[in-house]
C-alpha cells in the first residue's frame, strides 16, 4: 500500500513545500527561511563557551566555525579533552583529517594523525537561541572519510532548518581501531579509540555548544554509511548514554561488532605487513604515519580483501553487541530513524567496473556470488528473481540481489529488533536516483546531499532540478523535524511496527509504503546474517 503527499512531481516548476504537515509546522516552528537581517550578512562571527571565545565566518545569514579542537590523543591511546583556550581562537580552517588509504574523495584535504577536530554551523550564536543540533558522523566505513567533505557542508542545512549543525572528524582504521589490548595491556582501549574520540566530541558538544546557539537537550546525532554504524554502536556504549537525545543512520547499521579473538588476528595480519613481532610493539611508537597507512594493505584473515578494523567486543568500551540479541536496552528509550537506499551495492560495484562489464545470464551466478556476503545459493536467488522479475534484466537482478541480501538486512535486523521491544523507529528508503549519471540509480550515499542540501556539491550526481530538490526538501524537513521533536512530523509515516513495516520511499514525489521489498525481506531471511568483520 502506498500513501501519496501532493508534493510536486519531477516536472513542476516551483520550489517543493515541506514535507511536514501544517500542525507540524505550527506546533514545531520548522523555519525554511533565516527571518530578519542576519540573511545576507557576510564577515566575523563570535561565539564563548565553556571551551573558550572562537572567532569564525559569517556568510548567507550563518555562521561556520571550521576546525575546533575537541580533544588529543596519543597514538592508540584513550583522548583527552583539550584545554580551554585563554585567548580567542581563530576557527575559520578545517582541521585535518585522520590519514587513511586514498584521498578521502579527492577534495584535497590535510591529514594528521591529530585530528580530533569539529566544524560548527549555526544561524547565530547566542546562548539564547536553545536551536535543536544535528551532529554528523561522516562514512568511509571505519577506515577513511572526513568530516570536511563538500557534500557535508552544515550551511544550507543549517539555514533551511534553523538548527545547529556540527560535523567530527576522529581517528579511523589503525589509528582508531587496531585492537592491542591482549598484546599489550598498556593499549587497553585501541580497539574502540575512534568511538571515544566520538564520545568526547559529544561531551564538547553538551558542555558548548549552547555558545553557539545550540540547546544541549535536543542533540541528535545523524551518520551516513560507516556514520550510521559507528552510531549503532554509540547506542551499546555505556560512555555515550545520555550524549544525545536522537539517532538516525543513513545506510549504516552494526548489528554485532568485530568480536575479540577475530579483531586479534587481523591486529596479527597488520602487524606482520609491518614486519612487527606481536611480542614486542615499542616500533609501533616511532613509527611513520605514512607507514602505518601503508599496513592497511594487509589481506584480512577472515574476509580476504585489506584488513578490517572496527569497534571490538572488548568487555570494556563495548560490553555487548549493539543489535544481538536484541537492542541494547540503554538506548531504547532514543527515538531512531533507520534508512538505506534503494540501490546501495549501485555504490559500491560501478557500473562500468570490471565485475559488470559483459554481465549477463551466464555470467550472473559466478559474479553475483562473493558479493552477497551470504552463504545462500546463488543458483536458487537467480532462480528465484528470474520468476519473480521475468522483465528484469541481468544487472538489474545483480544489483538489487546484492543490495537486498547484503547491505538493506542489517537494517531490517535492527528495525525489527527496535520493534519488539516497543522501541520508537521510523524506516525510510531513498529511491531518488542520480541524475547526471543516471546508470548509478539510487546508490549508496546519494542521501547525504539530499539530507544537507547540497546538491551541486562534488560526488552528488543529484542534479539540481525541480525533482531533486523536492526530494532533498523532503528529507531534510524530515530529519529537522524528527531533530526538533523527536519525530519526523509526517502524519501518514507511523513509527515501525511488524504489523505495518510502514516505510517512507523518500523521491521526487515521497510517500509511505507498507512493507516495501517484502518478498526480497523473506527470501534472505532464510540464512543467517552475518555482519562484515564480526
Amino acid at each position: 500500500m502506498a500513501v501519496y503527499h501532493s508534493w510536486p512531481s519531477a516536472g513542476r516548476p516551483a520550489d517543493p513545500p515541506p514535507v511536514t504537515s501544517r500542525r507540524t509546522l505550527l506546533a514545531g516552528g520548522l523555519a525554511l527561511a533565516i527571518a530578519g537581517p542576519a540573511r545576507g550578512q557576510s564577515g566575523v562571527a563570535r561565539a564563548t563557551c565553556s571551551a573558550g571565545a572562537f572567532i569564525g565566518e559569517r556568510t548567507g545569514g550563518v555562521a561556520a566555525f571550521r576546525g575546533i579542537r575537541y580533544g588529543r590523543a596519543a597514538r592508540f591511546m584513550t583522548p583527552r579533552p583539550e584545554p580551554v583556550a585563554r585567548d580567542a581562537v581563530r576557527a575559520t580552517a578545517f582541521g585535518p583529517s585522520c590519514p587513511q588509504a586514498g584521498d578521502a574523495g579527492g577534495e584535497g584535504l590535510a591529514f594528521a594523525e591529530d585530528c580530533l577536530t569539529l566544524n560548527v554551523w549555526t544561524p547565530d550564536p547566542d546562548a539564547r537561541a536553545a536551536r535543536p543540533v544535528m551532529v554528523y558522523i561522516h562514512g568511509g566505513a571505519y577506515s577513511s572519510g572526513s568530516a570536511n567533505l563538500e557534500r557535508q557542508d552544515g550551511q544550507v542545512l543549517a539555514a533551511t532548518g534553523d538548527v545547529v549543525v556540527v560535523t567530527v572528524n576522529h581517528r579511523l582504521n589503525a589509528f582508531g581501531y587496531l585492537y592491542l589490548a591482549r598484546l599489550d595491556p598498556r593499549f587497553a582501549d585501541s580497539g574502540n579509540a575512534g568511538q571515544l574520540d566520538l564520545i568526547l566530541a559529544l561531551q564538547w558538544v553538551r558542555d558548548n555548544i549552547a555558545g553557539f546557539g545550540g540547546d544541549p537537550a535536543r542533540v541528535m546525532v545523524f551518520g551516513q554509511s560507516g556514520g550510521g554504524a559507528k552510531i549503532a554502536t554509540l547506542m551499546a556504549t555505556p560512555a555515550a548514554a545520555g550524549l544525545f537525545h536522537r539517532a538516525a543512520t543513513m545506510s549504516g547499521q552494526q548489528v554485532t561488532a568485530s568480536g575479540p579473538l577475530n579483531a586479534t588476528a587481523r591486529t596479527r595480519a597488520y602487524l606482520g605487513a609491518l614486519g612487527i613481532d606481536p611480542r614486542d610493539l615499542s616500533p609501533l611508537a616511532t613509527m611513520s604515519t605514512a607507514r602505518l597507512v601503508e599496513g592497511l594493505a594487509a589481506v584480512d584473515p577472515v574476509l580476504g580483501g585489506g584488513v578490517y578494523l572496527g569497534p571490538v567486543l572488548d568487555m570494556r568500551v563495548l560490553p555487548r553487541h549493539p543489535f544481538w540479541p536484541d537492542a541494547a536496552p540503554q538506548s531504547l528509550g532514543i527515538p531512531l530513524m533507520l534508512g538505506n537506499t534503494a540501490g546501495e551495492t549501485r555504490g559500491f560495484i560501478a557500473p562500468g567496473s570490471p565485475r559488470m562489464t559483459g554481465l549477463n545470464w551466464d555470467n550472473l551466478v559466478e559474479r553475483l556470488a562473493p558479493e552477497l556476503r551470504i552463504d545462500i545459493l546463488p543458483e536458487w536467488v537467480v532462480r528465484e528473481y528470474r520468476l519473480r522479475f521475468p522483465a528484469w534484466s541481468p544487472v538489474e537482478v545483480f544489483y538489487d540481489a546484492t543490495t537486498c541480501g547484503r547491505s538493506w538486512r542489517g537494517q531490517v535486523i535492527e528495525a525489527e529488533a527496535r520493534a519488539r521491544s516497543g522501541a520508537p523507529a521510523w524506516v525510510y528508503q531513498v529511491d531518488f536516483a542520480a541524475r547526471t549519471e543516471p546508470a548509478r540509480g539510487a546508490f549508496h550515499s546519494i542521501d547525504i546531499a539530499l539530507v544537507f542540501g547540497t546538491l551541486a556539491a562534488k560526488g552528488a550526481l543529484t542534479g539540481t532540478g525541480a525533482d531533486a530538490r523536492a526530494a532533498s526538501a523532503a528529507m531534510q524537513q524530515a530529519f529537522v523535524a524528527f531533530a526538533r521533536t523527536g519525530d519526523p512530523g509526517v502524519a501518514a509515516w507511523p513509527r515501525y511496527d511488524q504489523a505495518r513495516r510502514a516505510t517512507m520511499i523518500f523521491d521526487a514525489r515521497s510517500r509511505v509504503e507498507d512493507d516495501p521489498r517484502r518478498w526480497q525481506r523473506e527470501l534472505f531471511a532464510r540464512v543467517p546474517y552475518i555482519q562484515p568483520g564480526s
